[in-house]
């Protein structure tokens, strides 16, 4: 063979095992599993990887740098007599050598395969299983010996224990991806997409936010204690609410709430009708507080910011609701406007979420975790409410302010450039 072929083969096979590296750690592991019940030859292949990881990676590891150290030396005696031409210094000589070499082997052998192979790393597995399978059944006991050393390294001068039996074989990525996968396979099942989207918010709740779930304090119904009876008994009539907040003072002291039943108990002032409500920080999990309800039997909450002040409330249909989507309930009285009025032209509510939109009209606005709505996201950028007609621009974004407060902003038209 001549060097310029040796270096070409070791080239492709450092590719071939940077890449089937990354494959192996980007493959989706549920997928793995069900491909395992149909018993396919490369299936039972790829289960054998899925056991023995840390024998798998060594192999990749070791025929890495077995081809790596190959490549080295040809390409020295490739490179020497080309550099030696212009310059007579065995520095500098192997400093050129070295940095020729590795830049090659960098782009060729590491980013451009790990690139490739990271696209679809199920389907790769499967298609280079039985060449990868050859190279670990010929390495296996170079990979065994030092799997072996790592670990006596790892547990007696480290004291890491590792324990891959009880590794969990796959985990909520796993399954998001599967169904993400599920769903592009079969576009056309209406129903079929709103049970994914169902089971992705599921699998997504855990992340959820009480803050990005919250009735804000501008839409809260509440009394003063020291009101008449009659002043609440108006307030429920007019609002149609079953409950009603009761605060002190102030909104940011808020002391519990009033529900429109102990009405009947003909009370002498509201301060006997207040029943507590739970009050929890607006960081909170939102599946930690469905637990709570569950646990306590309660169906609201108090939320507050961090200096102590009333940021709103949530409900248990308000926490149900970003598994299961939009719930009509009492609280959900305000409609929020959403009208596409033409080629990239919208004009929408204030309280729109972000995520929503960017979901349903891909229109990939900037998202941060300093706001959730479209006001949010002129605030941020803006600095202060805008007044009417005003216009603001986010990126390729326009807005034109069409209606707002002192307070707020509430309707929005929006043109993409």
């Amino acid at each position: 063979m001549t060097p310029y072929l040796i270096i070409l083969v070791t080239l492709v096979l450092s590719a071939f095992f940077s890449g089937m590296e990354i494959a192996f750690v980007s493959a989706n592991k549920l997928r793995i599993e069900l491909d395992k019940k149909q018993n396919l030859f490369h299936s039972g292949i790829i289960n054998i990887f899925s056991e023995n990881p840390s024998q798998y990676i060594s192999t990749m590891l070791i025929g890495n740098n077995v081809v790596l150290v190959i490549y080295s030396m040809f390409m020295a005696v490739l490179l020497e007599p080309a550099i030696h031409s212009f310059t007579k210094s065995e520095g500098v000589i192997l400093f050129l050598e070295t940095l020729i070499s590795t830049l090659i082997i960098l782009v060729v052998g590491e980013f451009v395969p790990k690139t490739i192979f990271r696209i679809n790393p199920n389907q790769t597995l499967r298609l280079f299983a039985l060449p990868v399978f050859v190279f670990y059944l010929i390495f296996f006991p170079i990979a065994r010996l030092t799997t072996g050393l790592s670990r006596l390294i790892l547990r007696y001068l480290f004291r890491v224990k590792i324990d891959e039996e009880n590794t969990p074989t796959f985990g909520k990525i796993d399954l998001d991806h599967l169904v993400s996968e599920t769903q592009e396979e079969q576009l056309e099942a209406h129903e079929l997409k709103h049970d994914v989207k169902i089971f992705q918010n599921a699998l997504d709740f855990s992340d959820i936010r009480l803050r990005e779930c919250v009735v804000p304090r501008t839409e809260l119904e509440a009394v003063s204690i020291d009101e008449s009876v009659e002043v609440l008994k108006q307030r429920f009539t007019e609002t149609g609410y079953s409950k009603i907040l009761v605060y002190q003072d102030s909104i940011d002291n808020i002391i519990g709430f009033a529900h429109c039943i102990d009405l009947f108990e003909k009370p002498q002032n509201i301060k006997s009708m207040v029943r507590k409500i739970p009050i929890v920080p607006e960081t909170m999990p939102a599946n930690k507080l469905l637990g709570l309800f569950i646990q306590n039997k309660k169906s609201m909450a108090l939320v507050v910011d961090e200096f102590g002040g009333t940021a709103g409330i949530v409900t248990m249909e308000d926490i149900l609701e970003e598994i299961v989507g939009d719930i009509q309930d009492e609280h959900d009285k305000v409609v929020l406007e959403e009208t596409l009025l033409g080629s990239n032209e919208f004009r929408f509510s204030g309280r729109l979420e972000i995520d929503d939109l960017n979901e349903k009209y891909n229109l990939n606005f900037p998202v941060s975790d300093d706001y959730e709505t479209i006001a949010g996201l002129i605030l941020k950028h803006h600095g202060s409410i805008p007044k009417i007609n005003d216009m603001v621009t986010i990126e390729q974004f326009n807005f034109k302010i069409l209606k707002a407060t002192n307070t707020k902003i509430e309707l929005v038209h929006l043109k993409i450039h």
